[in-house]
């Protein structure tokens, strides 16, 4: 049997414990994610969602499926909202499922299809409103299992990623870095951080958020880190070439007054969101060019990162 097979005979057999009669079909790959591997496995109670460790790889990190299961098991009875967890198998190779949440994921600036503009600033506004009810989630409450990300350990998380990548596809980012490590503020009291908290991983039913998706970067560190990522995809003009302007979309401030709370050296963290993007793509760029993950499109990315770079210095004066 191939990999996928036993993992989904592994997942039948799962879900039938829990439901005798559930008639489960075999796993259909879900493309689009990068934490893991993600199937959709229809039953005859509708469709489930399964994510799994790739076959060959550690279960650590972003392919730490067990960890993801725990924060959205914890998060459960809480006000965000989460998808239902089904089952949890921690053997090797573990996976989990959970409910198939109907609705839309999609960024406005970067993703198709194009979503239309004053349901895209909708959707905008209520991601800042509820974004209060994730960073007032009680810490005793979630499987924290490290210390606090400070500003500071933000910072070298994302400069390692940045170190990674050949300094010729990421022109100024030495400065910008420079620039964050010489002004780093204070940390304030830590919260739960998503650490990709966004309308690309919101499921959104018309209006309003059915679910916030994939938690494999979560941890407990500053609030304003979520703010400052939030507001890189409020402005389709720092994606030259990848993305879209979106007329309407809330402006950085009505944003930041949708969240409702002070927040003080808010424009450190912007710069922050705008070098943590860059080195994303900076390092996705360098592995389609070494042929690691051949993909054309990372060919249009080299405008966006001197972009991100360039407004990330802007934001810090």
């Amino acid at each position: 049997m191939t990999f996928e097979e036993t993992l989904g005979a592994r997942v039948a057999a799962a879900l039938k414990r829990v439901d005798p009669g559930l008639e489960v079909q075999p796993l259909e790959p879900l493309l689009g994610g990068h934490s893991g591997l993600t199937y959709r496995v229809p039953t005859s109670n509708g469709p489930v969602v399964v994510k799994a460790v790739p076959e060959g790889q550690r279960p650590v990190g972003r392919h730490d499926m067990v960890r993801q299961a725990r924060i959205m098991q914890a998060l459960a009875p809480t006000d965000v909202p989460v998808p239902e967890i089904l089952v949890v198998d921690e053997t090797e190779t573990a996976w989990f499922a959970m409910e198939f949440v109907t609705g839309e994921s999609l960024e406005p600036v970067l993703d198709n299809p194009e979503v239309e503009p004053g349901l895209a600033a909708a959707r905008m506004r209520r991601a800042a409103e509820i974004l209060p009810a994730l960073h007032d989630v009680p810490l005793d409450k979630i499987p924290v299992d490290g210390p606090a990300l400070s500003p500071a350990d933000e910072l070298q998380r994302w400069s390692r990623t940045m170190a990674a990548v050949p300094p010729e596809l990421v022109p100024g980012a030495a400065d910008l870095e420079a620039r964050l490590a010489a002004s780093v503020p204070d940390a304030v009291a830590p919260t739960l951080v998503h650490g990709d908290y966004r309308l690309g991983n919101i499921i959104s039913t018309g209006l309003d958020p059915a679910a916030v998706i994939d938690w494999e970067i979560w941890s407990t560190g500053d609030p304003r880190v979520e703010l400052g990522w939030l507001l890189v995809f409020a402005d389709g003009s720092n994606f030259p070439g990848v993305g879209r302007e979106v007329p309407g979309l809330p402006s950085e401030d009505e944003l930041v007054g949708l969240y409702g709370r002070p927040l003080p050296d808010l424009a450190w963290f912007n710069a922050l969101g705008r070098f943590k993007m860059a080195a994303i793509m900076g390092h996705n760029l360098r592995r389609h060019r070494e042929g690691r993950h051949v993909d054309p499109d990372q060919e249009r990315l080299p405008d966006t990162i001197i972009t991100l770079i360039r407004t990330g210095r802007d934001r810090l004066g």
